[in-house]
């Protein structure tokens, strides 16, 4: 029998389907990709497709991996404008106008030569008055009329190198926080005001509504096998469970029903600690859940952790993750790498329902003997 491809091994272990071994995926995402091709973050960010940058990381290193792709739905209600200063010699600020009927909302990110994109300016900074506005630039527009061929585009030009999935967005905390004047601290003062539980029930409903629809689209025009749920602040080191369970727990609900009724995939990436919720990914049904960090960061701590996190997924989510980006990767040796790999391996062993991956995004200072011992150790036979 054949080899599986790449992106056949991450799909069985979505689907707990059992494989000779386990799919190793390192999260490659913008440093390690742009340290390979040789340029900036800037030129990376605007330059360079970033579906052929990850595919060209992934053969590198020979491993299986995952990563988005992106459509957005258009709103002929709403125009933008934006202008671009440099701040110094390496730093590039972009500041966007958003013109709706309901009033204009402003904000700015800056990028540079060495770190990707940050928000220096959000747009929803006086909730009475730029809130009809807000609500117009992200929930206004009709889904229906995405152009989704730039994503069957992209899936097809990955092909069987990994796994390409559809960025959906992210949960309904990170979106209206995201964009809250004050960020993190001022959107969590908006979800305990009671004065604003009414608001927020209705965008929430409003919220879920769209991403359902924008789901449905992409199962029944495009063939990607597998939607992804971006994290920013929605996770227990941060919102913390109560939060998360209330606002966006019923978002992820939502999406994985009706990906799943179109035969599809959902992928929830959650950040930081997450013991307290993993039970939960596993009555949403959640196909894979990554990255399960290590202390200090995450709560996963060691083979104890591990079999705790393998027994509450209950054979139903996939596990992705769990080495340690910093510790380990950056700042230790190869036979660290290949411990953390063994207790991966050994928590779940005999288990199909885990990818060996890393506890987040790989650093651009990650020694690349690092990186393939953690990938050695992870491609032997069960």
């Amino acid at each position: 029998m054949s080899e599986p491809t790449p992106k056949q091994r991450m799909l069985k272990a979505y689907r707990g389907v059992a494989a000779d071994r386990p799919a190793v995926a390192p999260e490659f995402w913008y440093y390690y990709p742009a340290k390979l091709l040789g340029v900036d973050m800037i030129e990376f960010m605007r330059r360079v497709p970033f579906h052929q940058a990850l595919k060209t990381t992934f053969a590198k290193f020979n491993c299986e991996g995952w990563g988005i792709a992106f459509a957005a739905v258009p709103n002929d209600r709403v125009t933008s404008t934006s202008r671009e200063t440099r701040t110094d010699a390496d730093t590039l600020e972009t500041r966007t106008t958003l013109k709706t009927p309901h009033g204009d909302l402003t904000s700015a990110s800056r990028i540079s030569r060495t770190e990707p994109y940050w928000t220096v300016e959000r747009p929803l900074k006086d909730l009475e008055r730029d809130l009809p506005a807000w609500e117009e630039a992200v929930l206004g527009g009709e889904p229906e009329a995405m152009n989704v061929q730039p994503l069957v585009k992209a899936w097809t030009e990955v092909g069987e190198a990994y796994l390409l999935e559809v960025y959906l967005g992210v949960p309904f905390f990170d979106c209206f926080a995201g964009a809250r004047g004050g960020g993190f601290e001022e959107g969590v003062y908006d979800f305990l005001n009671p004065d604003l539980q009414p608001t927020l029930e209705t965008l929430q409903r409003k919220y879920i509504e769209r991403l359902v629809r924008i789901t449905r689209v992409i199962c029944e025009r495009t063939p990607l096998e597998s939607l992804f749920l971006g994290c920013s602040w929605s996770c227990n080191s941060l919102a913390g469970p109560e939060l998360w369970r209330r606002w966006d727990k019923p978002v992820i609900r939502a999406v994985a029903e009706e990906a799943h009724r179109h035969g599809r995939l959902l992928h929830l990436h959650f950040h930081g600690r997450c013991l307290e919720t993993v039970a939960d990914f596993a009555e949403l049904g959640i196909d894979c859940v990554c990255p399960f960090e290590r202390p200090p960061g995450g709560d996963i701590a060691g083979l104890a952790g591990l079999q705790t996190v393998a027994r509450e997924l209950s054979g139903r989510t996939t596990m992705n993750g769990n080495v340690h980006t910093v510790e380990t990767l950056i700042r230790g040796a190869p036979d660290d790498a290949r411990r953390e790999v063994r207790e991966i391996r050994a928590a779940f062993q005999g288990n199909p329902r885990v990818i060996i991956g890393t506890g987040d995004q790989v650093g651009r200072e990650t020694p690349e003997e690092n990186l393939l011992a953690m990938i050695a150790a992870a491609k032997r036979p069960w």
